[in-house]
């Protein structure tokens, strides 16, 4: 039959569809490619909801022609069987379009995900966002749990358990998966999934279906359960270890319980599985920015053109750029407290987890002589190391960002005696970065100065004080600063009578590391050798705030103060060390107690008093502890005449005197107050 020009044949007019229904599809599957594809990073901002979704676009889909512009995209998952299948965008990968090698479309060839649950995506008249279901429809072209195409309007039984893709409700964001009917905009979970007790995770424990268990996880993110979501993502990664999203999963329940180095490495394992992942090259760029690695993050932040890049985070990795150029103008000219500054100003900017820039406050307060400090911050900083970080090849100041690190650590391992543990760190220093000079210069500082001290060591025990002296010497040469050979060498010199010389290396020790107490004593004890007495009784009396149990010290210092007191011309008879608590009964022996040089502590009691019964076994301790203090004690019911003078009614009470003054009273006082006040007062 003859047809006019504006009139197509079957086969055209069958072709035209075909046209029209695939551009009704594009639109479709570039919402579905929109919803899943976030641009806001949820899992570090846990207020935000679940992590990534599992579910990845699909690139193309089977459709029926519906006027209604509704569509579904059948997915399955990567399982073991399938290893080569991998995510986009760190979801789960689903089908291809289900056609033959030709082309040609393949009837019933819709597939269901591994767990066998059909997943349903609905698309309506050009809406940017994925539309719920109305209950008990499904809309044209969707899937029905047989696997045929359901009519418009059809009302078809529906599985319990479908897997629905969220529009966006329950804080979950587009893409992600919810379980069982929406109406609303919101979810109605069934009664089993309203919370994750220890028999629904048992249960979800035992499924195969990844995307149940990615569920799971979820919901113990979305509540910052970070320990239990982990537990379920890393199921999840042994179900489908070459899945992207999965990892990218496992990251963000990392980062939520701060150990950022392992999420970095997990999401450039999820790079390694999807180099072209935004998500996870803007999550890797966000943790090497608290990790401090600038370069790095860099790369990751700038990686793709696609990628939104969020002004402040840019903001953020400049200033921490700007600062670390300043800590290295400042360390290269000694410049330690502007080195501090700027590192105390990076980790405040955003590299709030760097170990670099804790290395170079380590750094900068071992050069300003406050070595335990620069160790405490790197013992917090450094409990777990992983490879993943170490395995970077940044330099910083022209050494590998791993090195630096390590040899930082041994320099104050060395300066703190500790030397066989700063070899071993300059050692892994040396095969890090072989070839570089500053930690071949480090490494062999190390090794020179931990083989000087154990000579020395040798020799001091052998009694061989002048060649132990001069093994000191020669580690002195490689670290001229090192508080510990300058503190073994003066007690060689204290030994061979060289107590000047003695003193002049502990004054050096002392000057890098202001609580060395071994340098202390030493100098208290030269300082006596040399009846430099008022000098020798300042060290002692630092030394017994230290050391408030040493006896050795409270009778150092007793020896001290009265020759001190002897040099002056002072009366020194009635000064006693140590002994029992004396017992008082009459106002001319407490008279003549209290005006003894020194500290005396009276002791108001009552032997049948509970009080009393307890804190009589505590002054004793106290006098044997504090043997440069007197200790008396009076029984107010056995000298009345006492307590009346004394105006003392309740027990227990204590008086302190100092050389004759009251210094301090105490009522019923706890024996953590009347220690201190007997510390404070018998120094």
């Amino acid at each position: 039959m003859s047809r006019s020009g504006s009139e197509l044949s079957w086969p055209e007019q069958k072709k035209g569809s075909e046209v029209a229904r695939l551009g009704r599809l594009e639109p479709v599957a570039d919402r579905f490619r929109a919803a899943v594809s976030l641009t806001e990073d949820k899992p570090d901002f846990p207020e935000l909801g679940s992590p990534v979704s599992p579910l990845r676009p699909a690139a193309a889909t089977h459709t029926s022609s519906s006027s209604s512009s509704s569509g579904s995209a059948a997915v399955r998952k990567p399982c073991a069987t399938d290893p080569g299948r991998r995510s986009h965008s760190g979801e789960l990968s689903e089908e291809t379009s289900p056609t033959a090698g030709d082309g040609r479309d393949l009837k019933g060839a819709h597939r269901r995900s591994c767990s066998g649950s059909s997943l349903i995506f609905s698309g309506g008249g050009g809406s940017s966002t994925a539309s719920s279901p109305v209950s008990n429809v499904l809309p044209a072209g969707n899937i029905c749990p047989s696997g045929k195409i359901g009519k418009t309007g059809m009302a078809q039984k529906q599985s319990p358990k479908s897997h629905v893709l969220g529009s966006g409700s329950g804080n979950y964001g587009h893409g992600s998966i919810m379980w069982g009917r929406m109406s609303g905009g919101s979810a109605a979970r069934s009664g089993d999934d309203a919370g994750l007790g220890n028999s629904t995770t048992r249960r979800l424990m035992g499924r195969t279906d990844p995307q149940e268990v990615t569920r799971a996880g979820n919901e113990h993110y979305k509540r910052r359960q970070y320990t239990e979501a982990l537990v379920f993502y890393d199921r999840a990664v042994a179900m489908c270890p070459e899945n992207a999203g999965c990892r990218s999963n496992r990251a963000a329940a990392l980062v939520g319980l701060g150990r950022l180095q392992e999420a970095a490495r997990e999401c450039g394992e999820a790079l390694r599985l999807d180099p072209v992942n935004e998500r996870a090259h803007h999550r890797l760029a966000g943790l090497y920015l608290r990790l401090g690695m600038v370069e790095d993050a860099q790369k990751h932040l700038f990686s793709t053109g696609h990628l939104q890049v969020d002004p402040q985070v840019v903001q953020k990795l400049q200033a921490v750029e700007r600062h670390l150029v300043k800590c290295g103008d400042a360390r290269k000219i000694g410049d330690w407290k502007g080195t501090l500054r700027e590192a105390d100003a990076a980790i405040a900017t955003g590299a709030d987890s760097s170990p670099l820039f804790i290395a170079l406050r380590a750094e900068a307060l071992l050069h300003l002589n406050q070595i335990d400090e620069a160790d405490t911050i790197l013992l917090k900083s450094c409990k777990h190391e992983e490879p993943f970080l170490f395995s970077s090849s940044t330099k910083i100041f022209g050494v590998l960002y791993c090195s630096y690190i390590h040899i930082v650590r041994a320099q104050v391992d060395m300066a703190l005696g500790r030397f066989e543990t700063a070899v071993i760190a300059a050692e892994k220093a040396k095969q890090l970065d072989a070839r570089n000079i500053e930690v071949t210069t480090v490494l062999d500082n190390v090794r020179s100065v931990a083989t000087a001290r154990a000579q020395g060591n040798e020799l001091f025990k052998s009694g061989n004080f002048a060649e132990a002296c001069t093994a000191y010497g020669e580690g002195l040469k490689y670290n001229p600063s090192n508080p510990v050979l300058l503190c073994n060498r003066a007690a060689c010199r204290s030994k061979l009578g060289q107590w000047e010389k003695s003193v002049e290396d502990c004054n050096e020790a002392l000057k890098i590391q202001p609580n060395y107490t071994k340098a202390l004593l030493r100098r208290a004890d030269s300082y006596s050798k040399l009846e430099r007495w008022a000098e020798s009784v300042r060290d002692y009396e630092v030394l017994r705030k230290e050391l408030p149990g040493d006896t050795e010290v409270a009778e150092a210092l007793f020896r001290a103060q009265v020759a001190l007191k002897t040099s002056r011309g002072e009366e020194i008879s009635n000064l006693k060390f140590g002994g029992d608590v004396e017992e008082v009964t009459t106002l001319e022996q407490l008279h003549a107690a209290v005006g003894l040089p020194g500290a005396s502590v009276i002791y108001f009691m009552t032997a049948l008093n509970p009080q009393c019964t307890q804190m009589s076994p505590f002054v004793d301790a106290l006098c044997t502890r504090y043997p440069s203090a007197n200790f008396l004690k009076i029984d107010i019911n056995q000298s009345p005449v006492v307590a009346k003078a004394e105006n003392v009614r309740i027990v227990p009470t204590f008086k302190i005197y100092k050389n004759g003054t009251r210094v301090k009273e105490m009522i019923c006082p706890s024996q953590h107050v009347l220690e201190y006040s007997v510390r404070h007062y018998s120094l």
